[in-house]
């Protein structure tokens, strides 16, 4: 899911957290593994070499790789994240081209699957830092090579500068410019770790699938992938370049710079951008203001899902993913958004949140009529999940059946948290099963046996996409029209042609917007 108003990270990964953290979460053993010219660590029983550069870049500019060979470094911690808001707690700088690497072992001939996680965030914060996104048990359990990366975000990474001249021609793409950086280090360097390089896929949940799906339309990332999977991320069109523009104007004005000054801009110490990142966005009319991947005809030469599926990732095996209640997470079931809810202010406060426009009390008329025992709770999130970020999905698995891509693969998460009864199955829950982090701090899995049976599970299909281009559930079925199966991941595990599909019916009569653009 994309939304620029909030995120996994603001939600579940404050300083608060990060400081109430009882130490490392995997166990260290005095082993200094070596790859190159990095010195690792041990977690768990695989070697792991974290803060590897991949690049530098400067300012608005296109980053430029990091040589293999040099003086012996320390990569035994990981490195700063870009600068952002509302992750105080963790070092930032604008020097963040660093990736991570978790290997069962180093040796060149292994030749395992390879597994590139991208993080998520709304392109505007986050990171691999994240406990939940650990790959030592992925690495150990999957018995793959995973690596997770860091890049530009935000203004850093996405500002559209281009009307300032030449200079500033890649500026609306940086930060997926990074991640092709990162993806070609994995192709060039990756068999040192004992990964192989002709199989690697990419994943990414929230802000990270989205990544994904750009880069499937993005001409200069063909190839370096070879089976990809998105978990609750979609981006079905990118946002135009006078959009764009306007919120880079916007983000000047917050800055108090000149309407031309780029150079105050390019110049300016980054605690002052980081605040402007506050600004109004003028096209959404709220803030923050949302700078993501824009179309320029040249980095970016086509949306990625419209008017249909990229070609150029037809082939590409695809796991698309979903969870049942998204907007629980970060639709506080606690909070004023709930507060006082009833049949009476449903219509209103649900109108609020979703991004399909259709005429709210009609909505509410709609679930009412199909399901009459249906609390407002209950309407209020299912509406606001299968009317905002859902719609996005659903679309890219359509195109993708409709163009002929045979190796598609759809899930929805279900299971509800036995965390925390109020939250369902929500964003950002289906990480610690396919991580094996099920115990990391911001999960709501719990430990218990069906959350382990699950992780498994998950953790099984994913890794047999990397391995196989076919995930590791024999009886999968592929998504095509108009059976729309759909492996559905609760407490049992099944198989469902189509679920929810009057809601999807419902929210189809209008046209999707994808959130930003």
């Amino acid at each position: 899911m994309i939304d620029t108003a909030i995120t996994r990270r603001s939600l579940v990964k404050s300083a608060a957290v990060l400081a109430a953290t009882p130490a490392p979460l995997f166990a260290r053993s005095p082993a200094t593994p070596a790859v190159g010219r990095y010195l690792g660590l041990t977690e768990q029983g695989v070697q792991a070499f974290k803060g590897i550069r991949y690049g530098r870049a400067e300012r608005f500019a296109r980053p430029v790789a990091e040589p293999w060979t040099g003086p012996r470094t320390e990569a035994q911690k990981f490195a700063p994240i870009c600068p952002q808001r509302g992750l105080d707690g963790e070092p930032q700088s604008e020097d963040c081209l660093f990736l991570n690497v978790w290997t069962p072992e180093a040796n060149p001939a292994a030749k395992r699957a390879v597994m590139v996680y991208f993080h998520g965030g709304a392109y505007t914060t986050g990171s691999v830092t994240d406990p939940l996104t650990h790959g030592a048990r992925l690495a150990a359990q999957g018995d793959v090579v995973v690596v997770t990366v860091n890049h530009r975000l935000n203004a850093l990474g996405y500002a559209w500068l281009k009307p300032f001249g030449a200079r500033y021609a890649d500026s609306g793409n940086l930060g997926q410019l990074d991640l092709i950086l990162a993806l070609q280090w994995v192709r060039d360097h990756i068999a040192a770790f004992g990964g192989d390089p002709a199989r690697v896929m990419v994943f990414g949940q929230s802000g990270g699938g989205a990544k994904i799906a750009t880069l499937m339309a993005m001409p200069a990332a063909k190839g370096l992938f070879h089976s990809a999977a998105t978990m609750s991320g979609q981006q079905v069109q990118a946002s135009g370049p006078m959009h764009a523009w306007a919120r880079t104007q916007a983000l000047m004005a917050a800055l108090k710079l000149a309407p031309g000054d780029v150079e105050g801009l390019r110049t300016l110490p980054i605690e002052r951008l980081v605040e402007g990142l506050a600004a109004t966005d003028p096209v959404m009319g709220s803030g923050p203001a949302y700078f993501g991947p824009v179309l320029d005809m040249t980095n970016l030469p086509r949306h990625p899902f419209w008017p249909d599926a990229a070609p150029q990732s037809l082939s590409v095996p695809m796991i698309l993913g979903n969870t049942h209640e998204e907007t629980r997470n970060f639709l506080d079931p606690r909070g004023s958004r709930l507060k006082g809810l009833d049949w009476t202010n449903l219509a209103e406060r649900m109108g609020r949140e979703v991004k399909i426009d259709l005429d709210p009390q009609w909505v509410v008329d709609q679930y009412r009529a199909r399901e009459p025992g249906w609390t407002p709770e209950q309407v209020y999130y299912a509406a606001t999940t299968a009317g905002r970020s859902w719609p996005g999905q659903v679309i890219e698995a359509d195109e993708r059946a409709k163009a002929g891509a045979q190796a598609t693969w759809v899930y929805q998460l279900e299971r509800p948290s036995p965390v925390d009864p109020l939250r369902g199955a929500a964003h950002t829950d289906d990480i610690p099963y396919v991580f094996g982090t099920l115990d990391a701090a911001g999960s709501f899995s719990g430990t218990d046996a069906g959350a382990q049976a699950l992780s498994k599970t998950m953790m099984g299909a994913f890794t047999g996409l990397a391995k196989t281009g076919r995930p590791g559930i024999a009886d999968w079925a592929n998504y095509a029209l108009p059976a729309r199966a759909t492996m559905v991941f609760g407490d049992a595990v099944r198989m469902e042609n189509d679920p929810r599909g009057w809601q999807r019916e419902l929210w189809a009569t209008a046209p999707y917007v994808q959130p930003g653009t």
